[in-house]
């Protein structure tokens, strides 16, 4: 089973990007898929997740009004699109998933991984 974590890169201030996790390996159709980040010298923290069957959606107080996790069933893909990037949204993504419908913020909750990707925004 893998996540595979893209879509990061460097912008400026008020750019957006979007993230992507494609999961192989095992049909994530029911499971809660979540965003976490970690910026240098900082614990990885909560960013989004999305339940089992997309209809919940839960952010950070940070990402909040700014960020919008998604998920395609039919590409086994999750998506996080970010807009209004501010230099404190840099920090390295990673993807996770959960078997379980239920999200939780406890890292140690979560089955799976990616290999995290990297977002740089400049002032």
């Amino acid at each position: 089973v893998q996540l595979q974590a893209s879509g990061g890169g460097l912008v400026h201030t008020g750019d957006s990007l979007r993230l992507s996790c494609a999961a192989s390996g095992r049909n994530f159709e029911s499971d809660v898929m979540v965003w976490f980040r970690q910026a240098p010298g900082k614990e990885r923290e909560f960013v989004a997740a999305i339940s089992g069957n997309g209809r919940g959606t839960y952010y950070s107080d940070s990402a909040t009004g700014r960020f919008t996790i998604s998920k395609d069933v039919a590409k086994n893909t999750m998506y996080l699109q970010m807009n209004s990037l501010n230099p404190q949204d840099t920090a390295v993504y990673y993807c996770a998933a959960r078997r379980s419908p239920i999200p939780t913020l406890n890292l140690a909750d979560y089955d799976y991984w990616g290999q995290g990707t990297l977002v740089t925004v400049s002032s």
